[in-house]
């Protein structure tokens, strides 16, 4: 088939800015090209976003429904209607994606508060929820309806199974739903070694923002209800939201492409090594300091300000607080071992001038 696009850029180029920078795996494509050819039913009706409900039991239970949408952003504020009253808020680690990353859209679309907590190493406990959880009769004050907690952090830490029942326990316990941003969701598992399910609907986890751009995908992340009483009207609240795709066939089919066997598992067990890699290279770097335990796939660091400038020059990655000269790298499930190689190089070198 003729086609009059080009390429604009060196495909053998690669950084260690953001996962997101990463092409499509070549199984999703090829799955992309499979449930492309003739009319299926839009908005959901299609036999891949059917297929894909199986798939999803496979993973997380027999109750679980995926709801496709088009974005994490999406995913997250979407879900988080449906978790709460116009009253409500959710309460969430200062570093939280919603809170920091999201442009302010769980506050201004999804109409809702979010009551932050400062954390070490970006996981909540009950006793850090508990700053924020109480005032449930002040009319004054926004009512604590969701924890919501990702997995793994902003800061790449992986919660244990029993970290996310503890919260759940105790979330529960106070008339409070349990929100997963699960962007990065695959990468926990494969850092844990357990299915999804064992930190998430096993532990009592209500609603999942389950991603897959990160790990391999073109675009389309998931909502899954994992407690059906938690779910409210979802179809509608998506819809409103600006999340229904008309031809959802093509985000079902990329999901069911990596769930379906174990591609999900096979890119996150790559990025994560990959990590590894780049941290046990960095550690022999005088004056560079790891700041967090490596556990998915990526690594925080602190070095000289002037030696990351000249870094970005070769490498694209971003500060993460640029006044204190820490910096994020991360690793996809498409970087090499030569990838880490040649970056560690060249940290030795602009380290070495």
């Amino acid at each position: 088939m003729r086609t009059d696009a080009r390429q604009h850029h060196d495909p053998a180029v690669r950084g260690f800015a953001s996962d997101n920078y990463a092409g499509a795996h070549p199984e999703v494509l090829a799955a992309l090209a499979l449930a492309n050819g003739g009319h299926q039913i839009a908005y959901g009706e299609d036999d891949y976003t059917d297929h894909l409900q199986r798939v999803m039991h496979s993973h997380f239970g027999a109750d679980a429904e995926a709801f496709p949408v088009f974005n994490g952003t999406g995913a997250n504020v979407t879900a988080l209607q449906a978790l709460t009253d116009r009253w409500g808020a959710v309460v969430c680690a200062e570093t939280a994606h919603i809170n920091v990353d999201e442009g302010g859209a769980p506050e201004r679309m999804a109409g809702l508060k979010l009551l932050t907590v400062a954390t070490p190493d970006g996981k909540l406990t009950p006793e850090l929820i508990d700053r924020q959880a109480w005032g449930w009769e002040d009319e004054h004050r926004a009512m604590p309806q969701v924890v919501s907690i990702t997995q793994n952090t902003e800061l790449g830490t992986v919660y244990t199974p029993d970290e996310i029942g503890a919260i759940c326990e105790h979330a529960h316990e106070r008339g409070m739903k349990v929100h997963l941003d699960g962007a990065r969701i695959s990468n926990a598992a494969a850092s844990l070694n357990v299915p999804m399910r064992t930190f998430t609907n096993a532990v009592g986890v209500d609603v999942l923002s389950f991603g897959g751009t990160k790990n391999g995908m073109l675009f389309g992340e998931a909502i899954v209800v994992l407690d059906p009483d938690a779910g409210r009207q979802m179809k509608h609240i998506r819809k409103m939201s600006m999340q229904l795709a008309s031809k959802m066939r093509f985000v079902s089919v990329q999901l069911e492409a990596l769930l379906a066997k174990d591609l999900w598992l096979r890119n996150a067990r790559h990025a994560n090594a990959m990590a590894q890699r780049l941290a046990e290279g960095v550690r022999q770097v005088h004056g560079v300091e790891i700041l967090h335990e490596v556990q998915a796939n990526a690594v925080f660091a602190r070095l000289p300000h002037d030696v990351s400038e000249r870094l970005q020059k070769r490498y694209r990655f971003y500060f993460w607080d640029e006044n204190a000269g820490d910096v994020r790298w991360m690793c996809s499930f498409d970087t090499t071992e030569d990838d880490v190689d040649g970056f560690l190089a060249a940290l030795k070198e602009e380290m070495a001038r």
